[in-house]
């Protein structure tokens, strides 16, 4: 049946739209608040009080690049707890420096910062765009907007072979600093900065701006070929930030088809700056989660001994880390454990280390493997070879912040941290199946 074997094809291009609409972490949370409002969830803002209800549906954002949501239990969460999953809104790419400009050699370059472990080859001979975040200044004060040039602007070509003849031989080295600016135009004549080119961008969508009211932005390259299906029979999906844009539809789509009422309060939380360590005011690391989660507690019964209640809630709580998994590449097979080598298309990954990179451990495998029971998925174990140093998630972090028990999962993926992943359109639906069991137990 390939309607199972494939995946369902609403969810499946729900999430293709959802990569496109997405080119940054800004616009990731600007397009989950955006499905969010549409489901009934109403804004919050962190600075003011909170007036929350049993079944309320809810979301806040920080920095316009980290969200939380939840649906309020019925009880408590001091007497019920929280079901929770977290995943991570950014992914490595090439971010525009603050001064930007170059010119060499009749060409107009940008300068460019690598965010996060890049697989730089894989930026070259692409047609990239640019959006982000744009912070600007006017008589009432100080403004942020999105900007998203949405058109092919920039290119960082390769070096023809004739030039690097050892290239296919010995590797392609490429230097971030010298190798990775990309070209703009062609120098000469009167040229615009990139700071009005920016303001030109913005006037045209009625910002009505002049170089010199912008004051900061947070702007990064991007590929402009849109997510798609590939393969004999539309089983893969080709996209970039897949890692981890997957997982935060994956949870968004989740808490929004989830039941309104139940015992529990159902929270996502989608952070920022997870790739490059997440010490920031709106990554793991920062209290954000915990903040949110004790307002909820505190929202049920002001009465009650706010510590007491909250170190309840949290012992009452689970927490699901979705991340994407390394699947075994066909051409790399041994760059894998044999007894743990995640396949596309086989359903959601069980993430394992002793050293904790994850969290998961055999008390709460046993919890999610029962979710997945209920669901009728099968877990693939991943464990990294005893010989090679391994990743990690917001797992360890969230549950060293919070000491909610936690496993990591994720769906299995080729080309990681390629401006071009490749995942199976079956994970999506496997996935989907496990998060609706946990949110509906």
């Amino acid at each position: 049946d390939t309607h199972l074997l494939y995946g369902m094809p609403d969810l499946v291009q729900s999430l293709l739209a959802y990569l496109d609409a997405s080119p940054t972490p800004y616009h990731a949370v600007a397009e989950s608040a955006r499905r969010l409002r549409e489901a009934g969830y109403v804004e919050l803002n962190e600075a003011d009080a909170w007036s929350l209800r049993p079944s309320g549906r809810y979301y806040t954002t920080r920095n316009g690049s980290s969200l939380i949501a939840f649906v309020c239990g019925r009880l408590p969460p001091q007497d019920a707890g929280f079901l929770a999953i977290g995943a991570h809104t950014d992914s490595p790419n090439l971010r525009i420096k603050p001064t930007p400009d170059l010119k060499r050699y009749g060409y107009r370059q940008l300068g460019v910062e690598v965010y996060g472990g890049v697989l730089l080859s894989t930026w070259l001979d692409r047609d990239l765009s640019i959006a982000g975040r744009v912070t600007f200044e006017r008589d009432d004060g100080l403004h942020s907007a999105l900007l998203d040039f949405t058109r092919p602007l920039v290119r960082i070509p390769n070096l023809a072979i004739h030039l690097n003849r050892t290239v296919n031989s010995e590797g392609l080295l490429l230097n971030a600093q010298s190798h990775m600016p990309p070209i703009l135009g062609l120098a000469g004549g009167e040229q615009t900065t990139f700071q009005q080119l920016l303001a030109e961008e913005l006037t045209k969508h009625g910002a009505q701006l002049t170089a010199e009211q912008i004051l900061g932005w947070d702007l990064s390259l991007y590929d402009v070929q849109r997510a798609r299906r590939s393969g004999l029979a539309g089983e893969f999906i080709h996209s970039a930030r897949l890692d981890n844009l997957a997982s935060c539809f994956a949870a968004l789509s989740a808490l929004i088809t989830a039941k309104e009422t139940h015992d529990s309060t159902r929270v996502i939380v989608l952070y920022d700056h997870e790739e490059v360590g997440s010490r920031s005011a709106q990554g793991a690391c920062s209290p954000l989660l915990r903040l949110a989660l004790a307002r909820i507690t505190e929202a049920y019964d002001e009465t009650r001994t706010r510590q007491e209640a909250f170190a309840r809630a949290m012992a009452r709580s689970f927490l699901i880390s979705a991340d994407m998994a390394h699947a075994i590449h066909p051409n790399y097979a041994d760059r894998h454990d044999p007894n743990h080598a995640p396949v596309l298309g086989g359903g959601p990954v069980l993430k394992l280390n002793v050293n904790q990179s994850y969290a998961s451990d055999g008390h709460t495998t046993g919890r999610l493997e029962r979710w997945c029971r209920r669901a009728e998925v099968s877990l693939q174990p991943y464990v990294v070879r005893s010989d090679l140093p391994c990743g990690s998630t917001i797992g360890p972090i969230t549950a060293a912040e919070l000491g909610i028990p936690t496993v990591d999962i994720g769906s299995p993926l080729l080309s990681m941290h390629s401006i071009r992943e490749m995942a199976a359109c079956a994970d999506v639906t496997l996935l989907a199946r496990v998060l609706d069991a946990y949110f509906g137990e």
